[in-house]
């Protein structure tokens, strides 16, 4: 997994996009995200560490997304424009890379990086868990080709809301999570 803010040059969202800023775990997780990298090996002892860090956060249910050209079809292009449209869940997102690659984009908030967008660089072992309320969107990269574990706490659910609604910025879970980020900045120091 790397980090690093998006160089928001217009072209193909596949593309890497990289403006050589990294982007340190540290940042990551003042914005609510969880990084872990849980190698996948022939033995299957991914799985068990899987299970118990799924038990650890109280998930219950997973499945498992294949986004493929071949997969979709002729829904290809239009999945994922959909996938890459900003948005925010009310539920934590964790998504476990088995296969493939992609970014997951996630927007910053406040200090250097407010409203920018972060790329999340992920491959085949990478975790990743965004918190519900925080604008973010997903796309394959240029392999075209991405397998992941979807773990959910309750049953699972995936509604996403666009922030090109205006009603999405008065959601629950994004007061909550605009809250959260400014009590957290107040207790480290920084300038909510």
């Amino acid at each position: 997994m790397r980090a690093y803010l998006y160089d928001d040059i217009p072209g193909d969202q596949r593309e890497p996009h990289d403006s050589g800023k990294t982007v340190s775990f540290e940042t990551l997780a003042k914005l609510g995200v969880v990084y872990r990298q849980f190698p996948i090996d022939a033995e299957g002892k991914w799985e068990e560490t899987i299970d118990a860090f799924a038990k650890e956060r109280g998930y219950k249910n997973r499945d498992q997304i294949t986004v493929t050209r071949e997969g979709l079809g002729e829904s290809y292009e239009s999945k994922i424009k959909m996938f890459f449209d900003e948005h925010l869940h009310e539920d934590e997102e964790i998504r476990y890379i088995l296969g493939g690659s992609g970014f997951f984009d996630v927007r910053g908030f406040g200090g250097a990086y407010d409203d920018q967008w972060i790329r999340i660089a992920m491959e085949k072992g990478d975790l990743v868990i965004l918190p519900a309320g925080i604008y973010h969107r997903f796309t394959v990269d240029t392999a075209n080709t991405i397998t992941a574990m979807r773990l959910f706490q309750d049953e699972p659910k995936w509604t996403p809301y666009s922030r090109s609604l205006k009603e999405t910025e008065q959601r629950e879970a994004r007061a909550a999570y605009i809250n959260e980020l400014r009590q957290g900045a107040k207790a480290v120091g920084v300038g909510a």
